[in-house]
């Protein structure tokens, strides 16, 4: 069983890890290309932000979404 858990960490500061290293010794020269990923999911984050106010606002005009406050019984 230990030699599972040694490989399993042997696993990721070896092989899946590697690329972190990369940009851990990037972020000494450029900070923001080093934040290239964080800068990503940010935008991805935003546009799905987006997206979802826009399903929103679709929904309201149509009078499809219902905001019934006594979904459970327990509200009624």
């Amino acid at each position: 069983m230990k030699t599972f858990f040694e490989a399993l960490g042997s696993l990721f500061t070896d092989f899946l890890f590697v690329p972190m290293h990369f940009f851990r010794a990037l972020e000494l020269k450029n900070w923001w290309i080093a934040n290239i990923i964080t800068w990503i999911f940010i935008l991805i984050c935003c546009a799905a932000t987006w997206y979802w106010l826009k399903q929103l606002t679709i929904f309201k005009q149509n009078n499809d979404d219902d905001q019934d406050t006594t979904a459970h019984s327990f509200l009624s």
